[in-house]
């Protein structure tokens, strides 16, 4: 990988944030695809350590910048671990910008992969998915890099 994409790929910050800094001016936007209560894919329940037949909340959405998305991610939540959380209820805001403002929130290991996004067309060199915790809540986070934001920010293919 080059430094250029380690820079994207392994920070530990906001996304959301690096995405607004980044697009100097451009007009941010989460673009919500899907919100829905469902069964995650095989890999997402072991990642959250799921029976594979556990319901939870799933999200995908496409982060924006003047209407184009630059990265397309896929959230995943026990319900069990829901409670009081209201997360349905973000709409087209951020996860992250609520994630965080958390002041106890910790974030596990960054798991890197050049497969495309399973959940979503457009092609793209990186992905990476991580579980955020806070309290007794747990969120895994799955966040893909699109070739359109490698073409405006003029980052290598890899």
């Amino acid at each position: 990988m080059s430094p250029a994409w380690w820079a994207w790929v392994a920070t530990r910050d906001s996304l959301t944030a690096r995405l607004m800094e980044a697009g100097n001016g451009r007009t941010f936007r989460v673009r919500l695809l899907e919100q829905r209560l469902g069964r995650p894919r095989p890999d997402e329940a072991r990642a959250m350590g799921l029976p594979l037949d556990r319901m939870a909340w799933l999200r995908e959405v496409a982060l924006c910048l003047d209407g184009r998305p630059w990265v397309v991610a896929r959230s995943v939540a026990p319900l069990a671990q829901l409670r009081g959380q209201r997360l349905e209820r973000l709409g087209e805001r951020s996860l992250g910008s609520w994630l965080f403002r958390q002041p106890d929130l910790e974030r596990g290991p960054i798991e890197i992969t050049a497969t495309p996004a399973p959940f979503h067309p457009l092609p793209g060199p990186w992905g990476r998915r991580s579980v955020f915790r806070h309290r007794r809540f747990a969120v895994l986070v799955q966040e893909f890099f699109l070739d359109a934001m490698a073409d405006e920010l003029q980052l290598p293919t890899r």
